[in-house]
């Protein structure tokens, strides 16, 4: 074999070594984080730590905390995590439904689906968490603060959107979105406490103010 053979061979398996490091990275960071996220909704980001992750997964403590570096960066990327997985479980399927009224309603039907399943242990990520940053400012309160307004300002421009088509009657819509997003918070304590009946009480409270309006 002549030497510019060997060398392409020595790049080709350098490729596929970085290649297999890479994805094997990629794999211990998706259970790591798929953990974290049922962690913090049961019990609080605080509790997101590497040696709660690898005793519950069985990984390496060191190799997780070589993904994440830090505590902090660790649970920033947990909050992350919980995000892309409300999107895909709450707000993406809804776009199927026509904007303003029929959305909001999907969003509602959807969010209750992952609240009742759970998508995570211990319900709903963001109420779990709030609560426990809102008098604590910081990188954890602000990224959970961004996720509860992306929350809201998709619910608010459904609902103006609902008011521009004429679907509905002009409304307060800030207010809206308030009593709509209190009901859901109230709904997944509820939940949590085995009180099916809620979910009911959630689609009435939907129905009742958009008929109001």
């Amino acid at each position: 074999m002549d030497t510019g053979a060997r060398a392409f061979v020595t790049r080709a398996d350098t490729v596929s070594i970085t290649d297999k490091r890479l994805l094997k990275g990629a794999r211990t960071r998706e259970t790591a984080l798929r953990r974290a996220v049922d962690i913090a909704s049961l019990d609080g980001l605080d509790d997101v730590s590497f040696g709660r992750l690898a005793t519950d997964t069985g990984m390496s403590k060191a190799g997780i905390q070589t993904l994440f570096r830090s505590k902090e960066v660790l649970q920033l990327a947990t909050i992350e995590y919980a995000r892309e997985m409300f999107i895909d479980a709450v707000i993406r399927p809804a776009r199927d439904a026509a904007p303003g009224a029929a959305r909001l309603r999907s969003l509602i039907e959807h969010w209750i689906a992952y609240a009742s399943t759970p998508l995570f242990e211990g319900g709903c990520f963001r109420v779990a968490n709030m609560a426990r940053f809102d008098s604590r400012p910081g990188p954890i309160r602000d990224a959970l603060l961004r996720h509860q307004r992306e929350w809201l300002d998709t619910i608010g421009k459904e609902l103006r959107g609902a008011v521009g088509s004429h679907e509905i009657a002009e409304l307060d819509i800030d207010l809206a979105v308030f009593q709509i997003d209190s009901v859901l918070c109230a709904a997944n304590t509820a939940l949590r406490l085995g009180d099916e009946d809620v979910v009911a009480k959630v689609r009435r409270t939907v129905d009742d103010l958009l008929k109001a309006a």
